[in-house]
């Protein structure tokens, strides 16, 4: 596996970003780029999938489905909904002194089945004055995610959506797992629209470059996972995962006015311990307001440029 090999779940779902019509995969399409590159285990799971020249579009929804059901099971476990309410309560601590509207408005890009938006509604502790909406291009993954919030009986919302161009923009935007899907170009756009949208700050958590982190990502798949595309999106994720510079170099060049800086991105000897870091985006005026409210967790956060 090298970084320019695609996810299998990046090829088998095409939405337009504008007006969110899903389109047909064809099968020809999704099998270039495989071969191209010589991905034989994931040509194998497109042969599994039923249809000729177009991809059943309910085969593919079950398949994603199944992949993301079982990596809600490494969320839980490497405490995603912890590791961001850190940054996420005193973000909006400080949010709450200096911005007038109601309510403050937290909303999570490629939120898939919703794992971190559920966990933050049910123990993020954020206060009434929060709303949390996933958004995601999936409406199989939304309405899954739906569902599971009114069975357990939570307070925020899922939308088939584009995060950058609903009708009333965020005053927080996050995600989990996601930067390491934007290459190149499309990363700086990634950070660009956020600062468009009029964000005041911003919380990116995602695997944490490293040696270890594309064998850690085995072990823990090949233990964990039974759904053959989890298995192998899910290692591809570590090996695709950005080094902390061109994270936080596209972050400044494109993502202004927002100040930027990396929490837990030093190098750790045993870096097994330390699999994820979070880009973190804060609007200049309130960064100082924010470190004082971060309070110990300063100590794991790296300078704003």
């Amino acid at each position: 596996m090298t970084p320019d090999w695609p996810e299998l779940s990046d090829l088998l779902l095409d939405v337009d970003a504008q007006t969110l019509e899903r389109r047909p995969v064809r099968r020809a399409a999704v099998l270039a780029p495989l071969e191209r590159h010589g991905m034989r285990e994931a040509r194998r799971i497109v042969d599994g999938l039923p249809g000729q020249d177009v991809l059943d579009e309910a085969a593919i929804d079950a398949v994603l489905l199944r992949a993301h059901t079982e990596l809600t099971r490494l969320a839980f476990e490497f405490r995603n909904g912890v590791r961001l309410v850190q940054l996420l309560r005193p973000l909006l601590e400080v949010l709450r002194a200096v911005t007038p509207e109601r309510p403050l408005r937290v909303v999570d890009i490629g939120c898939g089945l919703g794992f971190v938006v559920r966990w933050l509604a049910a123990y993020g502790r954020l206060g009434d004055d929060v709303e949390l909406l996933g958004c995601d291009f999936n409406p199989a993954l939304i309405g899954l995610a739906e569902r599971l919030s009114v069975e357990e009986g939570l307070r925020c919302r899922f939308r088939v959506a584009n995060a950058f161009t609903l009708e009333r923009s965020a005053h927080v935007f996050i995600s989990t797992g996601v930067l390491h899907h934007f290459r190149g170009d499309a990363l700086d756009r990634f950070f660009e629209r956020q600062a468009g949208a009029g964000a005041r700050g911003v919380l990116h958590c995602d695997i944490k470059a490293s040696w270890a982190a594309p064998l850690g990502a085995w072990l823990f798949h090949e233990a964990r996972m039974r759904e053959p595309l989890a298995k192998h999106d899910g290692v591809l994720s570590a090996v695709r995962a950005h080094p902390a510079p061109t994270l936080l170099d596209s972050a400044r060049r494109t993502g202004r006015p927002l100040r930027f800086a990396l929490f837990d991105g030093a190098p750790s000897p045993l870096p097994l311990l330390r699999t994820l870091n979070t880009v973190v985006g804060v609007d200049a005026a309130i960064e100082q307001a924010f470190l004082s409210a971060l309070g110990d967790g300063r100590q794991r956060l790296g300078a704003f440029t």
